[in-house]
């Protein structure tokens, strides 16, 4: 009985009824946990080289998730956006999900340096983002233009730049078409970043948006971006597997 009272203090009964912003922490926390589960479960599933995406798939979610369990009580005992926390989560995400580009197109002759690359622009992003966002508030427009060079050049690597030209160059439709998806949640998933960054008090945006609709925004796209983007490493490596399966039954 008492298990069963922790329990539901740890979980549940910090969460008032109407409180939107928590049941949003609180869903992405459960759904990326479950995310996690299956993650790890199928990396017993895939093929050689392809385990290794799936375990950085499941530690992607897995981080989030310990994060988001954290942030939920936060935000239920002090009704404030656990922005510094936030920043903590993705300093870690974030460069595993460049990992993840590095691992998919390392067998068609991706340099470490590409990974290299890509983890020291996510990391110039997020540090110089925080910074614009507590430290120097009233310099915000100033610090998340220099963000978004960080930003600016993941994009560029994964759409037009070396990441790219490898996807390309691999004549592997499948690979190719995971590589795409990928580029689109760089694309339109982190869409969502900037834009809450601008809606600060004292950016772009000011004023348009309230913080807790920004932090709804955060938790559902979060939750998205981090599942889809392990969700489309999961379709690769099963559908690679698949493949190898059947050529080694044909032989």
């Amino acid at each position: 009985m008492n298990a069963l009272v922790n329990f539901e203090s740890l979980f549940l009964a910090q969460l008032q009824s109407g409180d939107y912003v928590g049941f949003t922490f609180f869903i992405g926390s459960m759904a990326m946990l479950a995310a996690t589960v299956f993650f790890f479960v199928q990396m017993t599933r895939v093929n050689g080289k392809w385990k290794d995406s799936m375990l950085v798939s499941g530690l992607i979610t897995g981080i989030a998730a310990v994060h988001y369990f954290y942030m939920r009580s936060f935000w239920a005992e002090n009704q404030v956006s656990p922005t510094e926390f936030r920043y903590i989560d993705w300093i870690l995400t974030v460069p595993l999900m460049c990992v993840e580009f590095y691992l998919i197109l390392k067998a068609f002759g991706a340099k470490h340096a590409l990974l290299w690359r890509m983890i020291f622009w996510s990391l110039f992003m997020l540090v110089t983002g925080y910074l614009g966002e507590t430290v120097f508030r009233e310099a915000s427009p100033l610090w998340g233009a220099i963000s978004t060079i960080g930003y600016a050049a993941i994009f560029y690597d994964v759409w037009f730049g070396p990441a790219k030209k490898l996807a390309s160059n691999s004549n592997d439709p499948t690979l190719q078409k995971a590589f795409k998806s990928l580029g689109w949640f760089i694309l339109v998933g982190w869409a969502i970043y900037p834009i809450g960054y601008m809606a600060i008090p004292g950016g772009l945006l000011s004023g348009m948006l309230s913080p807790e609709s920004m932090d709804i925004i955060y938790n559902i796209g979060d939750a998205v971006n981090k599942i889809g983007f392990g969700l489309v490493i999961y379709s690769l490596a099963a559908s690679k597997t698949a493949q190898t399966s059947a050529s080694a039954a044909g032989a």
